[in-house]
């Protein structure tokens, strides 16, 4: 298993250009949904969510939005990566009540804990909610990278687009999302040059270091 897992992430690189003509099968895209949602995330909150654009018409409409990328409006579905803007006391108080519910662990038993999370998100301004929204997507991004690659679909994370172009474009603002991360899934074209070149990572020696 390790090794295929291995040969699976040299396999992978970030896909430019994709075949217009193949498409991820439900059963695929499902995968990546369900990868989506078991991906780890501080506390356990999921300040989340992740929006499936599956659309010929509204891919294209993104492209301009994102720096005119050609990966972005060849790609078979467009995975949009958003933190959700409101996390106040209601939404750490739904968390507790999906806890309680599926563990059937007593309210008591987490009332500590979750008093500790209220007071500490109560006095975070918003900015400091975002970064930290923000960096639960980052988390998500590796983990659907490296089921992708284990999958066999291609992918390109993508940093280069216009966030607030997307959030107004998509109405996230009406479901409480902004975006932070997208991700151009699908499968390479055969004449996407990038798929031959070797993989360019510094040596591992230089990049882990081992305390004894």
């Amino acid at each position: 298993m390790e090794t295929n897992i291995i040969n699976q992430l040299q396999w992978r690189y970030a896909t430019k250009k994709f075949d217009e003509n193949k498409k991820l099968s439900p059963e695929k895209l499902s995968i990546l949904k369900e990868a989506f949602n078991l991906t780890a995330t501080s506390y356990g909150l999921q300040p989340v969510k992740m929006v499936v654009v599956s659309n010929p018409k509204t891919i294209q409409d993104l492209v301009p939005m994102s720096y005119n990328q050609a990966q972005i409006g060849t790609a078979s579905h467009i995975l949009v990566l958003c933190t959700e803007t409101n996390v106040d006391t209601a939404f750490i108080k739904n968390y507790f009540d999906l806890v309680e519910k599926t563990r059937n662990t007593p309210r008591d038993v987490l009332s500590s804990f979750e008093e500790f999370l209220i007071d500490d998100f109560s006095e975070k301004t918003q900015e400091e909610k975002d970064i930290w929204g923000a960096k639960q997507t980052y988390l998500i991004m590796g983990n659907l990278l490296t089921v992708c690659a284990i999958e066999e679909i291609d992918a390109c994370p993508i940093e280069g687009f216009v966030p607030k172009q997307y959030d107004e474009f998509l109405n996230f603002s009406e479901k409480g999302l902004q975006s932070v991360l997208v991700l151009a899934v699908g499968y390479r074209a055969e004449d996407d040059m990038f798929s031959e070149m070797k993989k360019v990572r510094r040596e591992l020696e230089d990049m882990v270091i081992e305390i004894n």
